[in-house]
């Protein structure tokens, strides 16, 4: 037995060998590091555009959530990836009371693309978008309502800080929808245009 493995290792070279100096698994391994750092920049690149002067609500944050779940798939990175990047901007913007109630928002988003971008399209970006500035109108103004002290504890006085938000929702469904398509566009056309940033499964040994 151990004469004809010799004979067959022979055969095939030392280029057959799956343990060579290059091993033929490192290419794909190489584009989906590549991949995975561009997402990650693409998402850091969202959250900083919350430092350039925008419209009240106009904001990047639940396109990068959406983008992260999409992307990321279905692990801590994509929770972790949006929710570190708001932090970061939110670090130079200057922190503000109940803010967690926003970070909870960016969360239940990334749901919301768990459910919704398990297969990405036009359509399918376009309502987690809608879903996500309801999602965020409802949750962040009742958190207002529950916690900042500026409406009565009744449902009368949550129905007066809905109606008082009207005006900015258009605000956050534009953003939302003009951060998607910046987002899920623009990686679109790089994957396009840089092949090393293409999905790629690893060839089996």
């Amino acid at each position: 037995m151990g004469g004809t493995l010799i004979v067959r290792l022979a055969r095939l070279g030392i280029g057959g060998l799956s343990n060579c100096a290059r091993p033929h698994y490192a290419d794909p391994m190489t584009a989906n590091n590549a991949r995975l750092l561009a997402l990650l920049a693409a998402i850091v690149a969202a959250a900083a555009l919350r430092l350039v002067p925008h419209p009240p609500n106009f904001s990047p944050i639940d396109a990068m959530a959406l983008f992260s779940a999409a992307y990321l798939g279905r692990r801590a990175l994509a929770f972790f990836a949006p929710l570190a990047a708001l932090l970061m901007s939110d670090a130079v913007l200057g922190f503000y009371d109940a803010m967690w109630v926003q970070y909870l928002t960016v969360a239940l988003v990334v749901l919301i693309g768990w459910g919704a971008l398990r297969q990405v399209s036009l359509v399918r970006v376009g309502g987690a978008a809608v879903a996500s500035s309801v999602l965020f109108f409802l949750v962040t103004n009742f958190g207002t309502w529950a916690l900042s002290g500026m409406y009565p504890q009744t449902l009368a006085g949550l129905a007066a800080c809905y109606f008082a938000a009207i005006p900015f929702f258009q605000n956050t469904l534009a953003g939302d929808l003009f951060f998607s398509g910046l987002l899920f566009g623009g990686f679109a056309l790089l994957e396009r245009a840089v092949p090393t940033v293409r999905l790629r499964a690893p060839r089996p040994a």
